[in-house]
């Protein structure tokens, strides 16, 4: 799905958290543009796949889409958009409302699968009023796709996506928290010689991780200067905000969005990450990024659309922070979390930790249990089977006894073949006669007297 379409770009605005590529230019930027095709970039949202389906379903109706590209941000934020959902085509319409139904049956599997791993009975199970939790369609209608399935999806996204920032600091915040954590519990498994020894090691490497060059102010002249003249390849002193906002639009849409913003930042991240070294933390480039681009659009993003314009990208260059901006602060200049966020941090982990040891040793109890249960099945098994054998040879031994023919193991009687000699005597009957005459005398004998 391509995500170039101006209208596309605002409905998919507050889109944020995404990894940027560095911007490669070339002496035609309309050819390099073509040899290199754009990328979805995910949204992080569960339900990304549904929204982005709806969006290219949307797009392939010409009313539909002439309509997207004259809204603006607040049309599209509010919902009015959904309004014209009635007059799209029929083939739109059932479309989506088989992109509603696939939606619905992934959630109830979403649910199906969360319950089963609570222990949640089920048997009785509302998916109607599970499905409320949902915010992004209507529970109520699980068949078709109406106006307000437009409606709820844009705005859900909409406020998703708008504490998805947050969501990605806080999670950065757990992950360093985690590092620490593990840095602890690995040295105190050492003794007094190694752990001494490590300790240097690791403070040899924070240290060289500071040891790097100064870091521009994210959208400062000096940052867009060293840009436009390593990545874009023009002469500094003829730097232009007008030309170098047109040259980074790069889909031409008449904005800058958070991508376009991040991949500016590339050159001012690789003076202090590099994957090669292992002082660096590729994570922690990624959330510098973030915090960049957050730094970017607090200072130009005057309307908060998340989106840069023309008219917003040239008056913050007329600002004095734009010229006298001071050396960015990057992260390991001031502390992500207290020691006491720290501990609290340590035994929540460790409570996590103990309710998965409780889990895992009743699994293994179940598991022993149902050993156990097949056993006894496979002995109850062994001893019907010698109980039917004993049985079938009781019968047998009291057939004999009593002169009865054999029987089966399941009762019937077997008789000897015996009607076949009938057979033969009744077709044969003259070598049978002949058979049974006494045999002639023998002929000359002496007579005795």
């Amino acid at each position: 799905m391509n995500l170039s379409p101006g209208w596309l770009l605002l409905l998919l605005s507050v889109c944020t958290g995404v990894r940027s590529v560095p911007l490669e230019r070339s002496a035609d930027r309309k050819e390099a543009k073509a040899d290199v095709p754009e990328e979805n970039v995910d949204t992080g949202l569960y339900y990304d796949r549904y929204l982005r389906e709806v969006i290219e379903v949307l797009e392939t109706d010409p009313h539909f889409r002439e309509k997207l590209q004259m809204a603006n941000t607040e049309d599209i934020k509010n919902g009015r958009l959904s309004k014209e959902l009635d007059l799209v085509g029929h083939h739109v319409r059932t479309r989506l409302d088989e992109l509603k139904r696939q939606e619905v049956s992934r959630l109830r599997m979403l649910l199906k699968a969360k319950m089963d791993s609570t222990n949640t009975q089920s048997l009785q199970m509302d998916h109607a009023s599970l499905l409320k939790q949902f915010e992004h369609l209507d529970p109520q209608n699980q068949n078709t796709f109406e106006a307000k399935d437009l409606e709820l999806l844009i705005t859900t996204a909409t406020k998703d996506l708008e504490n998805y920032d947050a969501e990605r600091h806080e999670e950065f915040k757990h992950y360093e928290m985690l590092k620490e954590h593990e840095r602890r519990e690995y040295l105190k498994g050492l003794d007094q010689e190694k752990r001494e020894r490590e300790e240097r090691r690791m403070q040899e490497l924070k240290d060289k991780h500071r040891q790097h060059p100064k870091v521009n102010a994210p959208g400062s002249v000096a940052q867009l200067r060293e840009v436009w003249e390593e990545t874009d390849g023009l002469d500094p002193q003829e730097f232009n905000p007008k030309t170098f906002f047109k040259l980074h639009d790069t889909n031409e849409d008449g904005v800058l969005d958070e991508q376009e913003l991040e991949a500016l930042f590339t050159k001012e991240l690789e003076k202090v990450y590099n994957a090669k070294n292992e002082e660096d933390d590729m994570m922690e480039m990624e959330e510098e990024r973030l915090r960049m681009r957050e730094h970017v659009m607090k200072n130009v993003d005057a309307n908060e659309d998340r989106l840069v314009t023309m008219e917003e990208f040239l008056k913050s260059t007329e600002k004095k922070e734009f010229s006298n901006a001071k050396e960015w602060e990057t992260l390991e200049t001031s502390p992500l979390y207290t020691e006491e966020e720290l501990q609290r941090f340590e035994v929540d982990l460790r409570d996590r930790e103990e309710e998965l040891k409780r889990k895992a040793e009743n699994l293994r109890q179940q598991q022993e249990l149902l050993k156990e249960r097949g056993k006894a099945l496979e002995a109850q098994r062994k001893e019907y089977q010698q109980a039917v054998l004993e049985m079938s040879q009781r019968q047998k031994g009291q057939q004999a006894a009593d002169g009865q023919p054999p029987a089966g193991p399941n009762g019937e009687l077997h008789f000897q073949p015996v009607a076949q000699k009938v057979e033969d005597k009744v077709e044969h009957p003259a070598a049978e006669a002949q058979n049974s005459l006494p045999a002639e005398p023998p002929q000359n004998l002496p007579i005795h007297t």
